[in-house]
């Protein structure tokens, strides 16, 4: 499976964007996608996820509220859409995939995208 995220960008504060991730190759071996991100000296973290069905969405409790996970599978693509954004969320952003039903641990996704900046600024 091939991942490409796209959709990052320069924001100020208040401000809002939103991120795509378009899916090639082994298709029909993803179920769960998610979103995780990395900041500067700091470790990747959970972001977002959701199941095949997009029945079941997961979200990091600092994103509740703000950011929208979903997936269009006719189109082999999942986005993000980011809200409200602060320089808290100021990250390399990253999509992935997993054979799981569902999860929210990096360990459990083995395949990844190149990853898509995300500046916010104050």
């Amino acid at each position: 499976v091939q991942l490409q995220a796209s959709g990052g960008g320069l924001v100020q504060a208040g401000g809002f964007l939103r991120l795509s991730c378009a899916a090639s190759g082994r298709i029909f071996s993803i179920n769960v996608m998610g979103w995780f991100r990395q900041a500067p000296g700091k470790e990747r973290e959970f972001v977002a996820a959701i199941s095949r069905s997009g029945r079941s969405t997961a979200y990091e409790d600092s994103v509740k509220g703000r950011f929208t996970i979903s997936r269009d599978n006719a189109k082999n693509t999942m986005y993000l859409q980011m809200n409200s954004l602060n320089p808290d969320d100021t990250a390399v952003y990253y999509c992935a995939a997993s054979i799981a039903t569902m999860s929210v641990f990096l360990e459990d996704f083995n395949s990844w995208g190149q990853g898509t900046q995300v500046t916010v600024s104050s």
